[in-house]
């Protein structure tokens, strides 16, 4: 009986984890409607999904003692969410000028959310659906009265809901697209995009959805037997839903990632040849001087542990390092097209490799290049943010030609 249900536990469970992990948030920003919005797109499909499952339905229909009272559920559940996806999205698109106009255009969704949720219910119980069915339960009682106007009513809602959050995010991600932008996109406004592109994907199919579920419907009212296009596009209403939710999450929580993961990371992998170079002749992670992060460090904690350690071991190197080596790479390079920032990059690459290499041989150190070069780095270092990476890069590029 579990694993039948499976397919609606995993993806409850996931939700269920992201809830708890908000909790502490949750208990911080009750007051603010937009952390109640986001922790109930997180909590309704949840519920959603827990609900739909045959287990479930069966289990909740012997405790209550009403056949099918688990569909009704979901149908409310589904229309508070589609109500919650455009509240949230009128929040997030609301301009200082128009406070006034979104609560009231929250406060319309809102009763209208209300009132269709207490119309299911009053047809629900007018209606006499005596037959569990967990799977089938829209075609199985599509002629059954007020079942039927049950039905009908919620997915014309949900079709409605599914059209104003396509017309809606289409037109904030044509705004957002033709925005003029000062170099790159911020990672704000590239979450905000990816969120909007998965929101109209998902509200696309949420409209196809309904209009097959309709089809197959007003086909019982005919006398045909539409059923199988019902049951086969019963799996899209999940994927639609967790499309939504990430859709929805990803502008909030899209631009922390990609600052503290995925820089991180991109950093992290473009350091590894002069890592690497490190390791090979510089002092040992874990070493009494350069203490390594713990295991549970994250990425930003591991890139800053590797950076510091690479500048500290480059100061040290110093001393090994020959100026002329670093120039005639240099001149090389600009006499080859390559730019400022590309030549100086070379020659750094180049003069450190010798110096690893003289280490390695136990060359002696002289005190007087170290003065110079720490200079020479500290002047490279003003012109190129990202000298490090660029040393990374020019390494890489001479290995590959070697």
């Amino acid at each position: 009986m579990m694993r039948e249900g499976i397919s609606y536990y995993i993806p409850a469970t996931v939700l269920g984890v992201a809830l708890l992990a908000r909790l502490p948030g949750i208990l911080r920003g009750w007051r603010s409607a937009t952390v109640r919005l986001v922790n109930a797109l997180l909590f309704l499909p949840c519920a959603g999904f827990v609900l739909s499952s045959p287990p479930t339905v069966r289990a909740l229909n012997r405790l209550s003692g009403i056949s099918n009272l688990s569909a009704l559920l979901v149908h409310c559940i589904m229309t508070a969410f589609s109500c919650a996806s455009l509240m949230l999205l009128a929040y997030w698109r609301e301009e200082s000028g128009d406070r006034a106009r979104t609560r009231r255009r929250v406060r319309a969704w809102k009763a209208v959310c209300c009132a269709v949720i207490t119309a299911l219910v009053v047809l629900f119980a007018l209606g006499d659906a005596p037959v569990e069915r967990p799977r089938d339960f829209d075609t199985y009682y599509a002629t059954t009265p007020f079942i039927s106007a049950m039905l009908v009513l919620y997915l014309l809602a949900y079709i409605f809901a599914a059209v104003a959050m396509t017309v809606m995010c289409g037109n904030w991600m044509r705004d957002v697209c033709t925005r003029p932008t000062r170099g790159a996109r911020t990672a704000v406004e590239r979450s905000l995009r990816v969120g909007l592109i998965v929101l109209v994907i998902a509200s696309v199919v949420n409209i196809a959805f309904g209009s097959f579920k309709l089809a197959a419907i007003a086909a019982r009212w005919a006398g045909r037997d539409w059923d199988a296009l019902n049951e086969g596009l019963s799996p899209l209403i999940s994927v639609s839903g967790m499309m939504i939710g990430i859709g929805l999450l990803v502008p909030v929580y899209g631009p922390g990632l990609i600052d503290r993961v995925w820089h991180p990371l991109v950093g992290i992998s473009a350091l590894r040849p002069l890592w690497q170079l490190v390791g090979r002749t510089g002092p040992r992670p874990g070493s009494g001087l350069f203490l390594s992060p713990p295991w549970y460090a994250g990425p930003e904690q591991v890139l800053l542990y590797r950076m510091t350690t690479i500048h500290d071991w480059m100061l040290e190197m110093c001393a090994y390092c020959t100026d002329e080596t670093r120039e005639l790479v240099y001149r090389q390079g600009k006499e080859d097209g390559a730019t400022e920032r590309e030549a100086v990059a070379a020659g750094l690459a180049v003069m450190f490799e010798a110096a690893a290499d003289g280490r390695a041989r136990k060359a002696t150190p002289e005190k007087e290049q170290n003065h110079l070069l720490v200079a020479a780095m500290r002047s490279a270092e003003a012109e190129d943010r990202d000298l490090l990476v660029s040393i990374s890069l020019a390494l890489t590029e001479r290995r590959g030609r070697l």
